[in-house]
């Protein structure tokens, strides 16, 4: 089959690999139907995060199911389905508190790989969730939205309590930051306060629910959200970055009682223990529960009520792969979909 392997920096080559096989009874190989390259999958090929030799690429993926192993017994050969990007066993106690990417058999997808035509999903039944059909070819990106920046967008809006009333400020604008402007709007977000430099984004933050732009960064993009708040600073707060500017502006930017969300994988991020402590803000996140979003995801999908599938803005066929992470690299595209056949 064919696969993505990053062998260095800049260095992606879509190759000859082998076919997965069941290797625990609760594992299922599934034909990748559509797979993307993520944000974090940057963050090694810029050379911030290091690579300890070639490293199968892919985390999320939508796919059909081709077989299990004897001790799955929820999803079935011929399924369609659609899978988180951390596998879990959703039975553990903390699946059970809704912290499925902290399950304690969680297998991280990226040490996968599922940028290829096939993959094996561990605990196929705890990660896997049927669709109640193929899929329309329109729903795909959607779908496959659904299994990573869709539910990390959705648990950022949710850690940072948006709702009804609140006014949400979004720092970072990649697929993750616009999908939490869709997932702050689901929830009833009154205003709703985008940090972006770029008119693409700008135009489609707008499209998901956005009432305000905000280019300025730092200091002067603090200033601005305070002053678009009668100086208090918004009520929730999307942190969906990972650097230490992106951290200090979100805190900062949230009104003393606010809350954070914050998805982004933090790089050499640190934060000010006196400088918490004074703000009064709520902090929460981490890497996103999406399997616990799941299955509601799929569902306002399926019933066309939100369209996420349009982060993507470059389709690429697989063997494409290195030109969808020179794009993303470079800014041309936001989130690239890899088709598989």
């Amino acid at each position: 089959m064919r696969g993505v392997v990053m062998h260095a920096p800049g260095d992606v080559r879509t190759e000859e690999l082998d076919m997965p096989v069941v290797v625990e009874p609760t594992d299922a190989i599934i034909r990748v139907t559509a797979t993307c390259i993520c944000g974090s999958d940057l963050w090694p090929y810029r050379g911030i995060e290091k690579l300890n030799g070639p490293q199968r690429m892919g985390h999320e993926y939508i796919g059909v199911v081709e077989s299990v192993g004897e001790a799955v017994a929820l999803v079935k050969p011929g399924d369609h389905v659609v899978g988180s990007f951390v596998a879990s066993d959703n039975t553990c106690e903390i699946c059970r508190a809704g912290y499925q990417s902290r399950c304690v058999h969680q297998v991280m997808m990226g040490a996968v790989g599922t940028q290829a035509q096939y993959a094996r999903i561990p605990l196929a039944d705890g990660t896997l969730v049927v669709t109640p059909g193929e899929p329309p070819a329109d729903l795909v990106p959607s779908l496959l939205a659904a299994s990573d920046v869709l539910g990390t967008g959705w648990f950022a809006a949710v850690a940072a309590e948006a709702g009804p009333g609140k006014t949400v400020a979004v720092v970072g604008d990649g697929a993750v930051g616009l999908l939490g402007v869709l997932a702050a709007a689901q929830l009833g977000a009154e205003r709703i306060i985008v940090m972006s430099r770029h008119a693409d984004r700008q135009a489609l933050a707008r499209r998901f629910g956005a009432t305000d732009i905000v280019e300025e960064r730092g200091d002067e993009g603090v200033a601005k959200i305070k002053e678009l708040t009668d100086g208090l600073g918004a009520h929730s707060t999307i942190e969906a970055v990972g650097t230490q500017e992106s951290m200090d502006q979100a805190i900062r930017a949230t009104r003393a009682g606010g809350h954070v969300g914050f998805v982004g994988v933090s790089h050499d991020v640190s934060i000010d223990g006196l400088e918490l402590f004074f703000s009064s803000v709520h902090v929460h996140g981490g890497p996103a529960p999406v399997r616990r979003f799941l299955p509601d995801l799929i569902r306002s999908i399926w019933d066309r009520e939100i369209d996420p599938g349009a982060v993507f803005d470059l389709t690429l066929p697989l063997d494409e792969a290195a030109e969808g992470y020179r794009a993303m690299d470079e800014r041309r595209a936001t989130k690239v979909l890899l088709t598989t056949d």
